[in-house]
């Protein structure tokens, strides 16, 4: 797996705009690495971008 420093990290536009809620995205051809914005050495997760693309149209966003 990628390493924080290997990924290009941006914030979700599917983020919150309070700031509170902020959700961090990286992509890669296969694979969407997602973290907590406030905890970028925390815990993360990576989906197929297939899963990220059905979560986005399931969420309605």
């Amino acid at each position: 797996m990628s390493t924080n420093d290997e990924l290009n990290w941006f914030k979700s536009s599917y983020s919150g705009s309070e700031g509170d809620s902020c959700v961090e995205v990286a992509c890669r051809p296969d694979v969407v690495h997602v973290r907590d914005s406030k905890e970028k050495d925390g815990p993360r997760f990576a989906v197929s971008q297939a899963a990220w693309v059905a979560f986005i149209e399931f969420a309605g966003v």
